[in-house]
């Protein structure tokens, strides 16, 4: 969805949002006052000196929100797909993920943070888990009830305390999250949901009562929380941006291949951080692959994502839409071919056609910067030792994935990727199971799994002597 915000004067700045389907007003959203969210976070710090305290507790109160949310899935799914346009069945799964989620770390939290006991000079040595404090998560639109719910299932079960701050376009999501949460029966401070825009964001990373801060979205913005949060000495998570190779070997299953070379590509309209987002395929299978990549992506209905039989939605707003057009037209001027798509659909609304192209270079700007929306280049290369000098040549590793039936290639291929996920086979999908996280440019830290319930945690050795020990001389 794309926001606005206007300011009628200093007391009254308000945040508009439009649907990007058919570019109408949805809903006005005053913003809080920098008093309020002080408000905000001594609610949640108060409320964080109990939450801490019982971990079956905070297990009951999880699943109780997944039954909760799972219960609201129409409302929840219809909710996300009027402020960002994702296709309505996409939502559905959304919101179903979260549900999982809530679920898995209740399941699984308290075994992830029992303390361990070492052995060291000391009669006995333990390492126990405890919670930070509060937490500030800063999140994008994409998937906004993903993007917050997998970062706040870990680190609520932990028994951390959370402020979210969601974007802008997708503000009554985030205020959805907090609503199941009070339907839940969860402890009111535990979760809250902040109407703002980046000034808030701002003065919520600067606030004396926010412990840690966990942000969501583009490499520029996610440089500038880590200075300002570092700047007052704040442990900091990002996920940031990818360009995630889609490598093709001349042994791939190519059927398999292209079918998920359309699901990674386009998936959300390919807004998406982990999108396949350059498909490099050896020279022997390239033509097979580029002429079935082109038949099943000129299959996807393009249209109102509110009903069930569309597969690509609008792009999350006018901006995006231009930025689209624009990427083609340069690319064009610097020498690939178009070989589907390339234009926007529709006169209203933000639609934009899924695109491909072929002879792509490593060095155009499509091949090395992000590209957030549905074009895909194919670059084609002589082996696997191209396709994989290609594939590091760039400043972003979230994901990759590799297509190969020869399963000692792909662990080779595999480990000399440089990114923080890597799928054989299948396309890149985040896994409450499997930590989620990027190097380079993607990202620091990491989110899911039992090392991101770690990431918001203070790690904490005691140690208990009988005695004085003198042989000690140094720290």
């Amino acid at each position: 969805m794309s926001t606005t915000a206007t300011n009628n004067d200093d007391n009254n700045k308000k945040i508009k949002t439009i649907n990007p389907a058919t570019e109408d007003i949805l809903k006005e959203y005053e913003i809080i006052s920098s008093q309020q969210l002080d408000n905000i976070i001594k609610k949640s710090r108060n409320a964080f000196l109990e939450w801490k305290d019982d971990a079956h507790k905070r297990e009951d109160f999880l699943y109780a929100f997944a039954k909760e949310f799972k219960k609201n899935k129409e409302n929840l799914a219809k909710t996300a797909t009027l402020e960002m346009g994702k296709a309505i069945k996409e939502s559905r799964s959304e919101v179903e993920k979260c549900a999982s989620a809530m679920e898995y770390f209740a399941d699984h939290g308290k075994m992830f943070t029992n303390g361990e006991v070492i052995n060291t000079d000391a009669r006995k040595s333990i390492i126990k888990f405890q919670p930070l404090g509060v937490i500030g998560s800063i999140m994008p639109w994409n998937f906004p009830y993903w993007q917050g719910l997998r970062f706040a299932a870990p680190s609520l079960m932990t028994g951390n305390t959370i402020v979210l701050k969601p974007a802008s376009a997708t503000m009554q999501c985030g205020i959805e999250i907090e609503k199941t949460f009070d339907k839940a029966g969860v402890p009111s401070g535990v979760f809250q949901t902040l109407v703002g825009d980046s000034s808030i964001a701002e003065m919520l990373i600067d606030s004396d009562g926010i412990n840690a801060v966990t942000f969501t979205g583009s490499v520029p913005v996610g440089a500038k929380v880590a200075q300002r949060a570092t700047s007052k000495i704040k442990k900091t998570v990002l996920e940031l941006g990818g360009s995630d190779p889609f490598i093709i070997c001349e042994d791939a299953d190519i059927e398999k291949a292209s079918t998920g070379a359309v699901k990674g590509r386009f998936i959300n309209c390919g807004q998406s951080c982990i999108a396949s987002k350059r498909f490099i395929v050896t020279k022997k299978v390239a033509n097979e692959f580029t002429e079935k990549f082109v038949q099943k992506t000129e299959k996807l209905t393009v249209g109102d994502p509110l009903s069930d039989d569309t597969d690509i939605g609008p792009l999350v707003n006018a901006k995006s839409l231009e930025n689209m057009q624009d990427i083609v037209n340069r690319t064009l001027k610097e020498g690939a071919e178009l070989i589907t798509g390339g234009k926007r659909v529709k006169t209203k609304g933000y639609f934009f056609s899924p695109t491909i192209f072929k002879n792509v270079s490593p060095n155009m700007e499509i091949a090395q910067e992000e590209v957030f929306g549905p074009i895909a280049p194919i670059i084609t290369v002589d082996d696997d030792k191209e396709a994989i000098r290609i594939a590091n040549d760039s400043k972003f590793g979230l994901g990759a994935s590799i297509w190969t039936q020869n399963l000692d290639k792909a662990e080779e291929l595999s480990s000399a990727v440089q990114s923080g996920m890597v799928t054989v086979n299948n396309v890149v999908v985040s896994d409450p199971r499997v930590p989620f996280g990027g190097i380079k440019n993607s990202g620091i830290g990491r989110e899911l799994s039992r090392f991101g319930m770690l990431e918001f945690v203070n790690i904490k050795s005691i140690r208990f002597y009988d005695q004085l020990i003198y042989e000690h001389h140094v720290e």
